[in-house]
C-alpha cells in the first residue's frame, strides 16, 4: 500500500528547502516532490502549487480555505447573496483537483455544506448551489458521507420529488458517494433508495436528464469496485432492482420513448447490462421485445461510438441466455456487430466488446457458428488482432471468440489458418503473459502445435486428512 503524508509535512519540507538551501519556491516544491516520490509516497492529496509559498517559505492561506471560512461567516450572518457567491467560489476551487478537495474535506467542508443543505432545503437557489458544491467536494471522496447525510438526501428526494433540477443534483451527489464505497451503497439500499429511484423513473420518464442520472445511480449500486471489501452485494443489489423496482420493464419502455436520443439510450443499455445477472432476467428482456429494440437502436446509431459500446455490452450480457443467442442472430445482430467493429476498427474498446459478444453468441451453438462464419467474422476478428496487437483485452477476447467458433465446428479451422491466425495468436502469446490460457485454447482448437504445462502434478505432498 502506498504511503501518504499530510499537507503540513509537505509544507515543512518545502519551507526547509527554501530557508536552509535557498531554493526558489518552484525548486523547493519540485525537490520535495522528488524526495517523497522516491520514498513511495502518494502525493495525490497534496497541493503542490509554488505560488502559495512566500519568500520566507511560509504558506499563504489556500484559496479553498479562504472560501470555506467565508462560507462559515456568511452562514452565521445568514447573508443569502454572500452565501451564493462564496458557494460558487468553493465549487470552483474543489473542481481544480483531488488535492484541493482533500484539503477542503479535512477542514470540515462537508459538515459546513451539509448544514447549509439542511438550513436551506426549502430555498431553491441556495439549495441548488449548495448541492453543486457538495457534488464537487465529494468527487473522489465518498468517505465524507455520514448517516446524517444519507438520511437528509433521501429526504430531499421526497421533498423535491416534482423538481427535476433538485432531483438531478441530489442523485449526482448520491452517485458520487457510492462510487468505490460498498458501505454507502448498502446503506442507501437499506434506506429504500431502489424504490425511490424506480418511482423517479416513472414520474419523470419524459425528462432525459433525470432518466440518465437515475440510470447512472442504479448502475453504481451494482458496482463491485471497493477494494476494501472482500465480498460486496453487487449481485444482490442487481436482483433487488429487477424484482423490487420492476426496473427491466421500466427501462425497456423508456427505450421506446427515447429512440431518437442516443445519449439516453446509451445509459439505458448500460443499466440493462448491469441488471441481467440471472438467466431468467435475460429471458424477460427478450420476451418484452428488448432484443429488437437494442439491435434497432444499435443499427440506427452505429456511427456513434458511445452507443455502439453500450449496445455491444448489453448484447453480450444478454447472450448468456441460449434463447437470446438465437434471437440476436435471427434479428440480424451479427451483421450489426460486424459492421460496428469494421466502422470503428481503430477503437480498441469496440473491438474488445465486439469479439466478446461474438464469442458469447457462438458458444455451444453450431448453427450460430455457421451464420457468423458465413458473414466473414474471421476476417474481422483477425483484423482486430492485427490493429490492436498491443491491447491485451482485444487479444484475449478475439482468441476466445476464435476458440468458440472452431471448438465444435473444426471445418472452420482452415479459414482462420489461411489468414494467418496461428502467427497472430502466437504473437499475442509472446507479448501478453496475462492471456496465456486464451491463446493456448485457440491454438489447440485450431489444431496448431501448443505447449501445455502441468502447473501442478500433486507430487511430494499428500492430501490433508
Amino acid at each position: 500500500m502506498a504511503k501518504v503524508i499530510t499537507q503540513a509535512t509537505f509544507d515543512d519540507v518545502v519551507k526547509e528547502n527554501m530557508v536552509e538551501f535557498e531554493m526558489s519556491a518552484e525548486e523547493a516544491v519540485n525537490d520535495a516532490v522528488e524526495q517523497f516520490q522516491s520514498q513511495g509516497v502518494n502525493l495525490l492529496n497534496i497541493i503542490q502549487d509554488p505560488s502559495l509559498y512566500g519568500s520566507d517559505g511560509e504558506k499563504k492561506e489556500l484559496p479553498v480555505i479562504s472560501a470555506l471560512n467565508s462560507l462559515k461567516s456568511s452562514l452565521s450572518a445568514n447573508k443569502e447573496e454572500d452565501i451564493l457567491q462564496v458557494l460558487a467560489q468553493l465549487k470552483l476551487e474543489c473542481d481544480k483537483d483531488l488535492a484541493v478537495r482533500c484539503t477542503a474535506g479535512n477542514n470540515d467542508a462537508y459538515n459546513t455544506l451539509l448544514q447549509a443543505v439542511e438550513k436551506y432545503k426549502d430555498n431553491l437557489s441556495l439549495l441548488k448551489q449548495t448541492l453543486l458544491s457538495m457534488i464537487s467536494l465529494t468527487n473522489g471522496q465518498p468517505d465524507l458521507l455520514d448517516n446524517k447525510g444519507k438520511e437528509l438526501f433521501l429526504e430531499l428526494l421526497e421533498l423535491h420529488s416534482s423538481n427535476p433540477e433538485v432531483l438531478e443534483l441530489a442523485l449526482l451527489f448520491m452517485r458520487n458517494t457510492c462510487i468505490k464505497h460498498e458501505a454507502n451503497r448498502q446503506s442507501f439500499v437499506k434506506l429504500g433508495l431502489i424504490e425511490k429511484l424506480a418511482s423517479i423513473l416513472k414520474t419523470h420518464r419524459s425528462q432525459a436528464n433525470i432518466v440518465m442520472v437515475t440510470c447512472q445511480t442504479l448502475q453504481v449500486l451494482t458496482f463491485d469496485d471497493d477494494i476494501r471489501v472482500l465480498f460486496g452485494q453487487a449481485h444482490e443489489h442487481a436482483k433487488m432492482i429487477v424484482t423490487e423496482g420492476n426496473a427491466l420493464k421500466l427501462i425497456i419502455d423508456l427505450c421506446k420513448d427515447f429512440k431518437e436520443k442516443p445519449e439516453v439510450m446509451s445509459e439505458l443499455f448500460a443499466t440493462i447490462s448491469k441488471l441481467v445477472v440471472r438467466n431468467e432476467f435475460c429471458q424477460a428482456v427478450m420476451e418484452m421485445g428488448g432484443i429488437h429494440l437494442i439491435l434497432s437502436a444499435f443499427q440506427d446509431s452505429i456511427a456513434k461510438k458511445d452507443i455502439a459500446k453500450q449496445a455491444l455490452s448489453v448484447t453480450k450480457a444478454l447472450a448468456g441466455n441460449d434463447n437470446v443467442k438465437e434471437a440476436v442472430v435471427q434479428n440480424g445482430g451479427v451483421q450489426v456487430i460486424l459492421a460496428a467493429m469494421t466502422k470503428h476498427q481503430a477503437n480498441p474498446r469496440i473491438a474488445e466488446l465486439g469479439a466478446a459478444t461474438l464469442g458469447a453468441i457462438v458458444l455451444r451453438n453450431e448453427s450460430n457458428c455457421k451464420r457468423v462464419m458465413e458473414l466473414n467474422a474471421h476476417h474481422v476478428l483477425l483484423q482486430a488482432m492485427k490493429i490492436h496487437s498491443q491491447d491485451v483485452n482485444v487479444q484475449r477476447q478475439c482468441c476466445m471468440a476464435i476458440r468458440n467458433l472452431v471448438a465444435r465446428t473444426r471445418e472452420y479451422c482452415n479459414l482462420f489458418l489461411e489468414l494467418g491466425a496461428e502467427s497472430l495468436i502466437q504473437d499475442a502469446q509472446r507479448n501478453h503473459k496475462s492471456c496465456q490460457d486464451e491463446t493456448k485454447a485457440a491454438l489447440r482448437d485450431l489444431g496448431c502445435e501448443v505447449h501445455l504445462e502441468e502447473r501442478w502434478k500433486g507430487e511430494n505432498k499428500g492430501l490433508a486428512q
